[in-house]
């Protein structure tokens, strides 16, 4: 269940970036769906197992169904790039993703990094290929709060889980602190510094 709701609020984040840089409707499911599926997919290729995507048909209904939400969407709201709604979706589907990314790599019996790695690879990967399709640098790679969130959760998911504590709460512990911090991000506007910001002026 996790998965699918990742699927479709980063199918529609996807989606909306491509509507605000005039895609056309193939456009608009290609960039929607590769924000969707492309982290995913990376992650199963890590732990050798068969994409989603490519397994299960139903998979691609979930992700176009944001794409379709996203066109619905900016015909009747302006400026959705911006809404509380494209923001709160982008959010959603990054505590997703990351706890999905926690889950699969703890079950590949994978340790305390891979845990972690998995969980940003899947939160921002697809996001970072959507990013390439713009012709733009991905914003995970700036300094903006994004990918720090998703390595947040999957640290968490991953000491809750070490520590013994049931893969539900795991879980649950995963999304707050991934959603969590991505809303404080965006509402107090945390950046991760950059190397011109720690020089010294005189």
């Amino acid at each position: 269940m996790i998965n699918v709701i990742g699927l479709v609020a980063f199918a529609f984040v996807g989606a909306r970036k491509a509507i605000r840089e005039r895609f056309d409707l193939f456009g608009i499911a290609v960039v929607g769906l590769v924000t969707a599926f492309a982290g995913g997919t990376t992650r199963d290729l890590l732990v050798n197992r068969v994409p989603l995507a490519l397994s299960s048909p139903a998979e691609v209904a979930v992700g176009m169904l944001g794409v379709v939400t996203a066109v619905g969407v900016s015909a009747v709201v302006e400026s959705a790039n911006d809404h509380p709604v494209t923001v709160l979706a982008d959010a959603v589907g990054l505590a997703s993703f990351a706890t999905a990314g926690a889950i699969v790599a703890t079950t590949a019996g994978l340790g305390g990094f891979g845990v972690v790695a998995l969980a940003i690879i899947n939160a921002v990967g697809g996001g970072a290929f959507a990013d390439v399709l713009l012709d733009r640098s991905p914003f995970v790679l700036l300094d903006d709060f994004y990918a720090s969130c998703a390595f947040l959760g999957g640290l968490v998911y991953w000491l809750a889980v070490h520590l013994g504590g049931p893969g539900g709460l795991s879980a649950v512990l995963c999304v707050s602190v991934t959603f969590g911090t991505r809303i404080l991000a965006v509402t107090y506007g945390w950046e991760v510094p950059t190397a011109q910001s720690l020089r010294t002026t005189d």
